[in-house]
């Protein structure tokens, strides 16, 4: 099917736009929130920049929003109005947050509306909206295997994170000086550049490497010894499953949907900080327990978040929102779509560390 939808979460499009369909990205001299396209990233084919006035005749299938104010927008550009009937075109939310207000009383933008599906990324993001009586699923993350990247040959912890000095405490900023007392930090991400001096730290405890092409971040994040995940309040960044993938250890925060994308053996996932810092000093002095911790997180990243689990999963939810609608998507078999342990799987301990 022909699918709109703007470039607004590289990191989820980066595997959605793999699947069999054909991608329209609005794209504009300017770029910006409305007409980034492609940004230059390497998609397939199948994914085409178009001129945003050329969406009347475009014979859009579907929209897959994610920013309320793509509704409006969405109407406009395609001369129809989204939802179920005659004329209209079918619509997805993707809500890719967690709540940001009145947790955990907030009620879901689209709450009121029974004809666009809500499509949550995490069991968490399900789990704190009120989503009312609108239709809603869950669809886990999938992402693109880096390869088992991971080398470890640097005795630092790295970080991945946007804007950590305007967002603090959301990202767990404040938090990285402990985990400095374990080891230096690398901090990847946009807008770090300010941050060991909003933090008082040296660079003898901090560089910030920035923001990099996927390519080079993952390359030269499995550079570092362990994967530090401090993050209190988002859904689930997606550099965490990455880091899995290319085969690192990892030291969570057990915040959001962490808790569930870790594995017993990956590392460590828990709320007590003193326990997050020695793990992250014990694996950062172990070269073999962090390699033997890597291999576990990668095993389970790949299985749980894997590219073809994805696509899969949502292939069946695009093609009962057009043929049946929304209500027919959010009632497919739960099983199809949740992914979960490996059967048989014993039920995860509290907290997480290293045997």
């Amino acid at each position: 099917m022909k699918i709109l939808l703007w470039h607004v979460h590289g990191g989820w499009a980066d595997a959605f736009v793999r699947g069999a369909h054909e991608y329209l990205l609005p794209s504009t001299p300017e770029g910006g929130a409305w007409g980034l396209g492609r940004a230059g990233r390497d998609w397939p084919e199948a994914v085409r920049e178009v001129d945003p006035g050329s969406l009347r005749d475009a014979d859009v299938d579907l929209v897959v929003l994610q920013r309320t104010e793509e509704l409006a927008e969405a109407e406009r550009l395609l001369g129809r109005p989204l939802g179920t009937g005659p004329g209209r075109v079918p619509a997805v939310f993707v809500e890719h947050n967690t709540p940001r207000e009145a947790v955990p009383n907030s009620v879901h933008p689209l709450a009121g509306r029974d004809d666009v599906l809500v499509a949550h990324v995490t069991a968490f993001n399900s789990l704190f909206w009120d989503c009312g009586d609108a239709p809603t699923v869950t669809i886990e993350h999938g992402v693109v295997d880096p390869g088992p990247l991971y080398t470890g040959e640097l005795a630092r912890l790295g970080v991945v994170v946007n804007e950590p000095v305007r967002r603090w405490r959301v990202t767990g900023s404040d938090l990285l000086p402990r985990f400095a007392e374990a080891a230096p930090l690398d901090v990847f991400g946009m807008g770090a550049d300010g941050l060991p001096d909003a933090l008082g730290l040296g660079p003898d405890r901090m560089a910030v490497v920035g923001d990099l092409p996927t390519r080079q971040l993952h390359r030269r994040l499995a550079r570092c010894r362990v994967y530090l995940h401090p993050i209190r309040w988002t859904s689930l960044g997606l550099s965490l499953i990455e880091a899995m993938q290319a085969g690192m250890p990892v030291v969570a925060l057990a915040t959001t949907e962490a808790y569930r994308a870790v594995p017993a053996g990956a590392g460590a996932v828990s709320t007590d900080l003193d326990l997050l810092v020695r793990t992250a000093r014990g694996l950062v002095a172990d070269p073999d327990a962090a390699r033997a911790a890597g291999e576990v997180a990668r095993a389970h990243a790949l299985e749980r978040y894997g590219l073809r689990r994805f696509l899969d999963e949502w292939d069946a939810v695009l093609e009962a929102v057009v043929t049946e609608g929304p209500r027919a998507a959010a009632a497919l078999p739960s099983g199809s779509l949740h992914a979960g342990p490996p059967t048989g799987a014993a039920p995860p301990p509290r907290e997480r560390t290293p045997a």
